[in-house]
């Protein structure tokens, strides 16, 4: 299985929800009234609608019924969706290191036809080196002499995740990294370099656009910290906004929300430097080491 099908089945997942969503409110259902029909709570119905959880294919067929949703043809349709929803993406193998809000994610990246991040702290993910991606994992675990196998699990999924960018329907990729994301040093001098030069390399792919926002410019329009924008080919699927926090994450895709985020990144883009410039801000760290 391919990323793109994997991270398909979250896309159809949220897609499913979206038109149950649409279903009970069209028809004034309470999703209380609606958890109650295949015997579930609320919140039961509220994480479907969101596409936060798998499907049973007897509860789509009892709120088909319960919305009204009669024709075969229609039924079929959304059953058909519902079996397609459900099939494991290949991050499933490493559930064992994956942070509960994080596989969702996971399966909306690879599905993305254009993704857009600002990143301060660090590096963003699918930008990564092994041995740079092994210095943060290892940095954020508390005795990483005891963790050795979980670091090497969490690296593995992260060089897997880089995929994405080269497969045969690799997403645009357009990154805009703090300078302070690329001077903070994780692992030694050597492990900088070749990240460094690795960035360089990349930047120079057809669907990567990279972009550095230099300390001189000062204070700008990155202040609520880094965050993410994806983009889908499905029309009814809207962009989501993503961004992580210590013990969870939150995802936005209320459109007006989203429009906030949507302003800001192109102000980065349009402050950062370009990326030929960036190119040259990148090599001057990187003689500077």
């Amino acid at each position: 299985m391919t990323a793109t099908e994997s991270g398909g089945s979250v896309v159809r997942r949220i897609l499913l929800g979206s038109q149950l969503r649409r279903l009970r409110e069209s028809r004034g259902i309470t999703r209380e009234a609606a958890g109650y029909s295949i015997r579930a709570s609320e919140s039961k119905i509220s994480r479907m609608e969101l596409g936060r959880v798998s499907f049973k294919s007897r509860d789509v067929e009892d709120l088909l019924t319960l919305y009204g949703v009669v024709e075969e043809g229609e039924r079929d349709a959304l059953l058909g969706l519902a079996r397609e929803a459900n099939v494991a993406g290949w991050w499933h193998s490493y559930s064992d290191v994956l942070p509960g809000w994080f596989p969702t994610y996971i399966g909306l990246e690879g599905a993305a036809s254009l993704i857009r991040i600002y990143e301060v702290q660090f590096v963003h993910g699918l930008l990564q080196t092994e041995a740079y991606a092994h210095a943060v994992v290892t940095r954020g675990m508390r005795d990483p002499d005891k963790h050795c196998a979980e670091i090497e699990r969490r690296v593995a999924l992260r060089l897997e995740r880089q995929k994405v960018l080269v497969s045969e329907r690799a997403p645009r990729f357009h990154a805009v990294l703090d300078e302070a994301a690329l001077r903070r040093p994780y692992g030694d001098r050597a492990v900088m370099q070749g990240q460094l030069r690795h960035l360089l390399d990349v930047s120079e792919a057809p669907n990567v656009t990279l972009q550095v926002m230099p300390f001189g410019y000062g204070g700008h329009s990155g202040e609520a910290g880094a965050f993410a924008m994806l983009s889908f080919p499905e029309s009814d699927l809207s962009d989501i906004v993503y961004m992580e926090q210590l013990t969870s994450a939150l995802y936005v895709d209320k459109r007006e929300e989203v429009a906030q985020y949507e302003r800001v990144m192109k102000w980065l883009h349009q402050e950062s430097a370009g990326p030929e410039e960036s190119r040259d801000l990148l090599r001057g760290i990187l003689q500077a080491l």
